[in-house]
């Protein structure tokens, strides 16, 4: 069930998937019957895999649930189309799955399902997961033409419950591509060395199960559709957790962190500047600032909470209470030269 990227040339026809849209039908969302029991084989390929532990899975759903969620994906909206800065861009996000149509209200009650997740413990080995009701960063994900993703590892905590981020779960629903249209999800362990990179081609109903740790980095590159072809990069995203940290033990809490793509290796002495070359050049300045400035402003954010912190009142009184004791550690090692310092 693992799948495989296309190869070939890129003119080609792309690989279309064999999922009637002529109709509409209303269908139970439900896992295929070879997904779900080829739970052991998947475990095994999942424990295997590189860069990182994941599973590729094609025919995760019925080929009935995947049509009904392909009919009934939202349409694009700009003002679900904001990133960091406030800026209207080309992705489109719908945490609100229950509330875009029944099919997706199906969907929502799988992932919460009991023994849909007694099937996702067997196939990642990671017992008592819990589904987020909010979707945090997940939903519908929709990427328009000229789209692209950095390189990234998640955010390891729920901003809220503060459970243990563990799983990414990402059900392409796009009826063709091609890998040289770009758009292909790239798994890695070190952005820095792509040379164990695993790319996933976006083809309807494949869906990727992946272990969410401080290595697992993702993205995609800029989508290139050929010209007159109107087609966007469709998915669903599910973030799965625990309230008990991984074996390896917690991380510290951190956001997304992002790494900015370099310049291709084309550009070397003696390579000829083409109008293409130019656009990604400055596409790539102009994200890196943009990236600079979010890092800039967050860094501001962090020093107004830390001044508010200090200034207050909990934090005034714990001050004033563990004064005496500082003022006792520091003349008990004034009289005894040779005391050892407290260990760290």
């Amino acid at each position: 069930m693992q799948a495989v990227s296309e190869t070939g040339d890129p003119k080609a026809v792309p690989k279309v998937v064999p999922i009637d849209t002529s109709r509409p039908v209303a269908t139970p969302i439900v896992l295929s019957d070879p997904a779900r029991e080829a739970a052991a084989s998947l475990a095994a390929e999942f424990q295997s895999a590189q860069p990182f532990r994941h599973v590729v899975i094609d025919g995760a759903l019925t080929p009935e649930a995947c049509r009904a969620l392909m009919e009934s994906f939202p349409d694009f909206s700009e003002k679900r189309a904001l990133n960091e800065h406030g800026q209207a861009g080309g992705k489109s996000v719908v945490p609100e799955l229950a509330q875009i149509a029944p099919v997706y209200s199906a969907f929502d009650q799988l992932m919460q399902a009991p023994e849909f997740l007694s099937w996702l413990t067997v196939v990642t080995g990671i017992p008592n997961l819990l589904y987020d009701p909010e979707y945090i960063g997940g939903g519908t994900h929709e990427n328009r033409n000229g789209q692209e993703l950095d390189t990234h590892v998640d955010f390891n905590l729920h901003p809220r419950t503060q459970w243990h981020r563990r799983l990414n779960l990402i059900l392409f629903l796009n009826p063709q591509w091609h890998e040289s249209w770009g758009g292909c999800l790239e798994l890695l362990r070190d952005p820095f060395d792509t040379h164990d990179m695993r790319s996933v081609t976006p083809l309807a109903n494949r869906a990727v199960i992946f272990e969410t740790t401080e290595s697992s980095w993702h993205g995609f590159r800029r989508i290139q559709l050929p010209p007159d072809f109107v087609l966007s990069r469709r998915s669903l995203a599910v973030y799965f957790y625990t309230k008990e940290p991984p074996d390896s033990g917690p991380a510290p809490s951190h956001g997304t962190f992002y790494y900015q793509r370099p310049l291709p290796p084309r550009f070397r002495a003696g390579h000829v500047l083409r109008e293409a070359d130019a656009q990604e050049v400055a596409s790539l300045l102009d994200r890196r600032d943009h990236h600079i400035r979010f890092l800039y402003e967050r860094e501001k954010e962090f020093s107004v909470a830390l001044d508010l912190m200090r200034n207050s009142t909990a934090f005034r009184l714990g001050w004033l209470l563990t004064r005496p004791a500082a003022f006792v550690r520091d003349k008990l090692r004034a009289w005894l030269p040779g005391a050892q310092q407290p260990k760290a």
